[in-house]
This record gives C-alpha cells, sequence and structure tokens, in this order.
C-alpha cells in the first residue's frame, strides 16, 4: 500500500476545494490503528468565513445505516430488541403487504418497501415541508403495496430504518440512546443524533448547494430524519468508529463480518448489500463501505477488512461525487487503475419494457433507471456492468434491443419512438384515496400536462409519452430532480419511479 500517493490525491481533491472559495470537505485514509493521509480544504460556513477542518461536524445521513444495524446485532436477544428473521408487522400495525416483511429484508434492499421521501415527491410533498415522525409513520402505514415481492430484486429504501426504529421506541427503547451507550461512549465517539435541520448541532457545518446561476444556496430539508440518515460528527469521528470495526475492538467484536455479510435474494442468490454496507470490488480487492446524502451535505467510505486500510470523505457542497473519490482515493493507495465507463457499448437514447411501467435511458456511460442514474462500466461478455450494490446492472444490446438483469430481475428494453403524441383519454382528474391526493391530466392541442398542487404551489408539468399509455414527467424538489412514469389504463394510473412503484390513483 502507497499511503504517500493515497495522501496526494487527497491533497489534490482538498486544494481544488480552497481553490475555488466554496463549501468543502475533508479526505482521510487510515489502517486500524493509525490515520496515515488528512487533506481539508473549503468553507466550513460561507457566512463565517469558517474553514473546513476534519473535526467540523457534518451530517451523515445514510452512513448511519450501518450503525443501527450494528446496535441491533450488538443487542439481539435483549428483551425488545427484534430478530432479524422478525416480521414487521409481529411488532407494529401495518398494511399486510408491509406486515409481511422481515426485518432482514427491510434493513437489506430486499423487502420491497417502498421509499417515504420519494413517495412523498411523487404525490407534489417537497422534502422541505416540515413533518415530524408521527406524520411520516401514519403515512407510511397508509401504503398498501410493495414495490415488489419480498426477495425478489434490490432497490434502495429508507422506510426499513425507519420503521425499525419505531419498533424499537414501542418498546420503550430509544435508539439514539441505546447506541450511544453501548457502543459510541465506550470508544470515545461524540455523535450527535439529529431528528430534523432544526435541531442545533455543535459545530455543525453550513450544507449547500449550487443553483442554476452559480450563487451557493443552503439545503433544506424539513421531514423527520429517521435512523436511516440521523447521525452527524465529524470525519475523525468516523474514521475512530471505522476503525474500532475493523479491528474488532470492544464493543464492536464480530461485527463487521456481519453487517458486510452478503444478503441472499427468496432464490439464495447473494446480493451486494450487507445491514447498512455495500460491497464492491478494486482490482483483487473486495472493499465494503457506503455513502450518505442530504441537502447540502455528501459523504462516502469505503473499508478493506482484509488490509484493514480505509478511506472517508465528508463534504459540505451537495454536487461532490463522494463515492468517486473516495474510489480514487483507495485506487491511488492500492496502485490499480480505475475502469473508465462504458461510454459507446450499449446505444444512446430512451428504452421502455413492454408491458410495464418500467424505462431506462443511456448517454456516456450514464445508465438511469426509473430516474436513479449511475455509471456503468465494460465487462467481458461486450454489455456493461455498474458497481452499485443497490442498483445492480448487467446489460448488453442484442437484436435491436437492450436485455439483460436490473437488480437481478430479467428485462428486455425497446427503443421508443419520437414523435409520440398523447392519449386524450388521459384527461380528467385522478385521485388517491388512501393518501387524500388528488391530481389532474389536461391535454390541449397534442400536449398533455400533470396538474396538482394548490395556491402558489400549484404546477403544470408537461408529459413526455413513451407509448402504451406511459409517459414521463420531470419531477424536481429543490436542487435534485428525476424523471418518473405515468402509466394509465382505463380506470388507473400508476406513479411509478426507482424508489416508489405502488401509488396508483383511479379516476374522480
Amino acid at each position: 500500500m502507497d499511503w504517500q500517493a493515497a495522501a496526494v490525491e487527497a491533497g489534490r481533491i482538498a486544494q481544488a476545494w480552497t481553490a475555488e472559495g466554496g463549501p468543502g470537505g475533508a479526505v482521510l485514509a487510515f489502517d486500524g490503528d493509525d490515520l496515515r493521509a488528512q487533506a481539508c480544504g473549503g468553507m466550513a460556513d460561507l457566512e463565517l468565513g469558517l474553514p473546513f477542518r476534519a473535526d467540523t461536524v457534518v451530517r451523515f445521513a445514510s452512513i448511519s445505516k450501518h450503525i443501527m444495524a450494528a446496535t441491533l446485532l450488538h443487542e439481539e436477544g435483549r428483551p425488545g430488541i427484534p430478530a432479524l428473521d422478525d416480521f414487521l408487522g409481529s411488532h407494529l400495525a401495518l398494511s399486510p403487504a408491509f406486515a409481511g416483511v422481515t426485518l432482514g429484508r427491510a434493513l437489506d434492499m430486499t423487502g420491497g418497501l417502498p421509499d417515504a421521501l420519494e413517495t412523498f415527491r411523487l404525490l407534489g410533498v417537497p422534502s422541505s415541508a416540515a413533518l415530524d415522525h408521527r406524520a411520516m409513520l401514519a403515512f407510511v402505514r397508509r401504503l398498501d403495496r410493495l414495490n415488489f415481492a419480498p426477495g425478489s430484486e434490490i432497490t434502495y429504501s429508507n422506510t426499513g430504518y425507519r420503521l425499525v426504529q419505531a419498533i424499537l421506541a414501542g418498546h420503550g427503547i430509544d435508539y439514539p440512546a441505546l447506541a450511544a451507550e453501548r457502543l459510541l461512549r465506550p470508544l470515545g465517539i461524540p455523535l450527535r443524533f439529529a431528528y430534523d435541520f432544526t435541531e442545533p448541532v455543535p459545530h455543525l457545518a453550513g450544507g449547500y448547494w449550487k443553483d442554476g446561476q452559480g450563487a451557493w444556496r443552503h439545503g433544506l430539508y424539513g421531514m423527520h430524519i429517521s435512523a436511516s440518515g440521523g447521525w452527524a460528527g465529524s470525519a475523525h469521528d468516523l474514521v475512530t468508529w471505522l476503525q474500532a470495526l475493523l479491528a474488532g475492538r470492544a464493543p464492536l467484536e464480530g461485527i463487521l463480518p456481519r453487517l458486510a455479510h452478503r444478503r441472499t435474494l427468496a432464490d439464495g442468490r447473494p446480493t451486494g448489500y450487507g445491514l447498512g454496507l455495500a460491497r464492491q470490488r478494486l482490482g483483487d480487492h473486495l472493499l465494503v463501505g457506503h455513502g450518505g446524502s442530504l441537502p447540502g451535505f455528501r459523504s462516502y467510505f469505503l473499508i478493506d477488512p482484509e488490509t484493514h486500510a480505509g478511506v472517508v470523505v465528508v463534504c459540505n457542497r451537495e454536487d461532490c461525487e463522494t463515492s468517486a473519490l473516495t474510489l480514487k482515493v483507495m485506487a491511488a493507495l492500492y496502485g490499480e487503475p480505475l475502469a473508465e465507463p462504458a461510454r459507446g457499448v450499449l446505444p444512446r437514447g430512451l428504452f421502455a419494457m413492454p408491458g410495464t411501467p418500467f424505462w431506462i435511458a443511456h448517454e456516456a456511460g450514464t445508465l438511469t433507471w426509473l430516474g436513479a442514474s449511475d455509471t456503468v462500466y465494460p465487462d467481458a461478455g461486450g454489455g456493461v456492468v455498474s458497481r452499485s450494490a443497490h442498483m445492480p446492472v448487467r446489460l448488453r444490446f442484442e437484436d435491436g434491443a437492450i436485455v439483460g438483469e436490473i437488480s437481478y430481475v430479467v428485462r428486455r428494453f425497446l427503443a421508443v419512438p419520437g414523435g409520440l403524441e398523447p392519449d386524450p383519454a388521459w384527461e380528467g382528474e385522478w385521485v388517491c384515496a388512501a393518501q387524500n391526493a388528488r391530481l389532474a391530466i389536461v391535454v390541449q392541442d397534442g400536449i398533455a400536462r400533470l396538474v396538482r398542487g394548490t395556491g402558489p404551489l400549484r404546477a403544470e408539468l408537461e408529459l413526455s409519452p413513451i407509448g402504451e399509455g406511459r409517459a414521463l414527467v420531470e419531477n424536481r424538489d429543490g436542487s435534485s430532480g428525476e424523471r418518473v412514469c405515468l402509466a394509465f389504463s382505463r380506470d388507473e394510473l400508476r406513479l411509478v419511479s426507482n424508489r416508489s412503484r405502488g401509488l396508483r390513483f383511479t379516476r374522480g
């Protein structure tokens, strides 16, 4: 391992943040015992002009997931701690579909649970809306359809971690207090758990995103943050935690192998996701890690259980591709080349799967699947693969179609022809009674628009037909956005995105 090369790469990354003069972050490389390289750059607070340091606090976001899983494993068998094989419905009042999902599948992304935030977005509720844990849990309890049958595929969702925290609360267990008492304080790690963006967190950096005019803005998030993303701490704090995991130091003896262990689908096939940790290969090295994202904050880490090496990247800027930066530093450490994206292997354009609301788009090595995008790389068989554990892709172009697997399910996509027009039968009001939601479709002069919201939040969004009674619409939320599929039948309208596929509307 070349720690000097890793330090040089980390320095390049940090220096770019400093040179820009905007928000920044920290890049730390370490082994099981020592911090081997550290580079910081940019600003922690643009108003106060504070530089970003390794002890600057950020929101870990979804990195928090494996801390929840570690707490469950450490406390298993104790009163009030549910087992991974328990059904959610044995501890919590839920719809029959949700009740039949086990805790293990709720945490390993194979449960089919729709993501609550993405479902809100489909209904036109922005992530800046203030919703506490009661409102969030009540909303999830009204959801009555899964994205897919449990164990049949894999798709990222935060909902399982929220529900497991609710189960603990129902047994009188305060999850953040339990994790702090049993795991964090014995290691001297001062993480803070924040339930929303209004809760003060000492030494927290400002979180920023850049608008269309190039100006920095504060990230906004109004919704309750659960165990799926609530922890906040510094890059140093995260390194201390990961070193203890790698070394198996008390109280984390034997926890890392169980977190990183490959979970399986219902048919026994292993996935690349464990319990809050995802697997990724770099040359001959099998790494595990995870990322996190909340408005204004991005973070990622990778660790090697064999060599006990690791890299952490935390940022207070939303445009930072922390996963790519972390991998770049690890590649420098190991002297491994990084694969180039598969830019010309698949044709460019938009493709849809006949008879389903499923679609993909490809552009210069970036594949978009139901609105979620990832980079794809060449594989030995002449096709492409992704590195993502929760969006595994293996596709090739064959006989005029893109075929293969996404999320371990066989799929076949055909090119969407241009010049398609909307069906006038789409027009009318559509109602989702379970969520008290209503929208309208207006078709005029060969253009269809989705109309939703009220007062100043009323919006008209143009639809792009893709054939077979389907259309895509750009669904924006603050600094982010994705395309959503509307699938019409005679009396039903489905809204489908990568993480939420269960919303159904009927004619009003």
